[in-house]
Parts: structure tokens; sequence; C-alpha cells
């Protein structure tokens, strides 16, 4: 069932057309009407996520749905609804998320690109408008900044969901962090709000380490200055290791030390996602006993029900994401910002569709 032609017809989005190169801004025609369970959002904001990087370079292997569009966080304004979706309306503001939540999942969008099929999924954000999947929606205050609100759309939500419902993190335990970007830097400042202890963050670039610092670590180590790195942690946590090791690199040596290094009756948790072929070696046993080795899939979150939880910590002043956002960019600019994101010397990158 099909609602009434849309208003806004053509708009300007940021399209992969080819693996490892770069994305192609230009103008795409929208469907001509909504059906079953679309809303139509107009974006203020997207967020930059460690997967776009990956969907680039086809880091999970080859891509099937070439030309395709982008983006999973960001914040927007409701501007059409499509038949059935009764969780939002227009005006609303909302977050854009790729966890599913309440509300219909409706069918992907139909867009077309010089005249063939663009493919896209339940929720892009490299777009200045976009037809989402009602479950992939929000609503948020109208006074919220929308700056901040992409944040909920993945770092945030995941950071915050891995100490909660991965970790399980309990009061005074010891946290370890292996990279301290937009979503390790949320995991340290999670790990303090419930009390965790000592935290550690580590990283390859100082000014990201002193930025775990103010987010609440106790200590903080360089991995390519600090000799002796285990022995320094363990100076720490104790000679068995700590209790939680999270990494968020992706890197398979990493993920080998990270294991390793947690206690025998420790959690290992992995968010980043190595890339196909790049395997991991470990030794097994202690996960016969009582070693834990998890993946994480967005900390478990449930947008409707964790987002205006965090929305009411950040009004609070109990989550304070001051500084986790460094750089901005236009949608003309969005080859910039990933090069930039590439680099790791950057926190999270928006793009303004403003």
């Amino acid at each position: 069932m099909k609602g009434k032609i849309m208003q806004i017809s053509r708009m300007k989005a940021a399209i992969l057309a080819e693996t490892n190169k770069p994305l192609i801004v230009d103008e795409v025609q929208l469907p001509e009407a909504l059906i079953c369970g679309q809303v139509l959002v107009k974006i203020v904001y997207s967020g930059i996520c460690g997967a776009q990087i990956n969907e680039i370079t086809a880091a999970k292997g080859q891509d099937k749905f070439l030309p395709h569009l982008l983006g999973h966080e960001g914040s927007g304004i409701v501007l059409e609804t499509g038949p059935g979706v009764t969780t939002v309306k227009s005006g609303d503001h909302v977050v854009l998320h790729w966890r599913k939540s309440n509300g219909i999942e409706s069918a992907t969008p139909k867009y077309l690109w010089n005249g063939k099929p663009l493919n896209a999924g339940w929720v892009t954000t490299f777009n200045e408008y976009a037809v989402v999947s009602e479950n992939r929606i929000t609503q948020i205050p109208d006074d919220f900044d929308m700056r901040l609100a992409p944040l909920f759309g993945c770092a945030v939500t995941t950071a915050l969901g891995v100490i909660n419902n991965d970790a399980q993190v309990k009061i005074g335990q010891s946290v370890v962090v292996y990279g301290v970007g937009g979503v390790g830097l949320n995991i340290i400042q999670a790990a303090k709000m419930v009390s965790a202890h000592p935290i550690i963050g580590i990283d390859l670039i100082d000014h990201k380490l002193e930025m775990a610092r103010q987010k609440g670590a106790d200590y903080c180590f360089n991995s390519t200055k600090t000799p002796a790195l285990i022995d320094q942690i363990k100076t720490v946590t104790g000679s068995n290791g700590p209790d939680v090791v999270i990494d968020t690199t992706g890197n398979s040596r990493v993920i080998e030390q990270a294991y390793d290094l947690t206690h025998p009756d420790g959690r290992t948790i992995l968010v980043g996602v190595p890339r196909k072929g790049d395997n991991v070696s470990i030794y097994t046993l202690p996960i016969h006993f009582n070693k834990v080795l998890k993946g994480s899939y967005g900390g478990s979150c449930i947008p409707h029900i964790d987002i205006p939880r965090y929305v009411r910590l950040v009004d609070a002043g109990i989550l304070n994401l001051d500084g986790l956002i460094t750089h901005e960019f236009t949608l003309d600019k969005i080859n910039d910002a990933i090069q930039l994101m590439r680099s790791g010397t950057s926190g999270r990158i928006l793009i303004s569709m403003e």
C-alpha cells in the first residue's frame, strides 16, 4: 500500500559506485511515494562509523549491492510518514540508527541514479533526505542538540551496551580497552559510570589517550611507546590479568593479545571486526572452563528503550559527550572526511546537511 505522492523528489547523496574508490556525490531521485512502514526524514547530521570504511573497502567480502547509499547513524526531522507508521509523526526530531527498534520493518526504498536503480538499506544517512524503515528511527526531545544526536545512532549506544549487556561489568572489576576512538572513549566512560576499577585505555595516539583520561581512564598506555606493555598492565590489574578486555580495533594481532591478556575467569569482548581472511589464532582450552570470548553486535542495544535513557543522562550531566566530535564537513567534502577518519587521528566526524 502506497501513501500520497511525496513533496521531495530529488536530493544530493554520496554514492558508493566502486569498491576502494571515492564516493560520488550526485543527484538522486527519491521514490514517488512512501509505502507501508516507511518514513521520509530530512537529515540534519550524519556520523561516519568504521562500518562505512569497511563497506567502502569491502572488508567483509565482495559487495553485491553496488551502487548503493551509505551511513547508519544520524539525526533528522520527520517530514512524512507512510501507511501504518505509528511511532513518529511529521515534525518529530529523531535519531537514525542501524539497530532494530519498535515499529514496522518496511521494504527497502527504491532510489534512482541516472535513471537506474540505486540500492539502499533500511537506513542511510549520507544523503540530504532518507526514506527510512520505521524501526530504524527513535524520537528524541525537540530541544536535544541535533549535533550530538547522531552519537546515539551507533557510538554511544554500542559502547554503553558493551559494558551493560555484553561484558556485564560489575563494581570494582578491571577493564582494558584497546582503541579509544569514538566507541572506545564511550566504553571507558560507561565503565567509569558502573564503578569499574582500574580502567585502562590503550591506543597509538597520545591525544586520544589524553581524552581517555578525561573520560575516566585510570591508566593509559601508548602501545608503540610502552616497553613490556602486558607486564605493565598486569602490574596494575594483578598477575592473572584484567577481568574484562574490550577490543575496538578489529586488528587480528590486537585481538589475540587481548584474549591472552584476559583473566582466566574473565571476558574478552570484540567490537571491531577483522577484514575477511585476516584470521585470528587463539588457544581455546580456557573457553571450556570460565573464560569468555564474545563478539558484540551493537552492544545489544534496544534503541527505543536505551536512547531515551541516555538522553536523560546527558541532560543530567552524567553522560558527557563533550569533545567526542572533533571535525565537521559538508556532504560535498565527504571524501575528505573519510580520508581523515582513515588516518586514525580524529574523533567522531560529522557530515552536516545544512
